[in-house]
């Protein structure tokens, strides 16, 4: 079988309210993190498109839900960077309750990667969304990201601190990825397209063409 790529992306619209949500129907794989996580450079990369995703030196300036349809059939969302201190806090919490509104309302919504530095334990802004996710019962995967700047032999002791940090799984993976060195995008890729497989009752992937309108969860 093919490995999933991404051989087609294109920017839709930018969300401010979930009034403005797009009426194309389509299954959406989001990624969430800080403000410098790295968000859009990973977009970009993965849809090796390097002016698809706005990139800023200016940590915090993305303040709106952004979708891009992938391969046309489904949205890649970019949600906003969280965890920017200089923000107002009137700022901080309209990026919160945009985040969790989008969060509970996507029918549409397949699956979150949860962006973290893997130098650094993650925050309490990060520990939120993971609440967030397990509570609204949104499958998710946790990204490291920036693992270029550690050596290879601390990757799995930095892994397994953030898995512990996030109260994950035993064994639950956490994929370390450089976008600089395109480490872990090919993996990340493959995740990507196991969790736009629907899956039917019985917990059996279905034929890609039965995407159902219910999120998968």
């Amino acid at each position: 079988m093919e490995p999933f790529r991404i051989k087609q992306a294109e920017f839709v619209t930018s969300m401010t309210r979930l009034s403005e949500y797009p009426e194309a129907g389509l299954p959406e794989i989001a990624l969430a993190g800080k403000s410098n996580v790295g968000k859009s450079s990973l977009i970009n990369v993965l849809a090796n498109n390097y002016k698809l995703a706005h990139t800023s030196s200016r940590p915090g300036k993305t303040r709106f839900v952004n979708f891009f349809r992938i391969n046309g059939s489904f949205f890649l969302v970019d949600l906003p960077g969280y965890g920017f201190s200089r923000a107002a806090k009137a700022v901080q919490e309209g990026w919160a309750r945009l985040v969790e509104g989008y969060l509970c309302s996507s029918a549409k919504l397949r699956h979150v990667y949860l962006l973290v530095d893997i130098r650094h334990d993650p925050t309490a802004e990060d520990r939120q969304m993971r609440d967030w996710l397990v509570h609204y019962g949104v499958r998710f995967t946790v990204v490291a990201t920036k693992c270029d700047k550690i050596a290879r032999s601390k990757w799995r002791r930095h892994t397994d601190n953030i898995a512990k940090k996030l109260s994950l799984g035993r064994g639950t993976k956490v994929i370390p990825v450089s976008v600089p060195m395109r480490i872990g995008c090919e993996e990340l890729a493959a995740s990507i397209g196991e969790a736009l497989k629907p899956k039917g009752n019985d917990g059996t992937v279905e034929s890609p063409g039965l995407i159902d309108d219910r999120r998968d969860n």
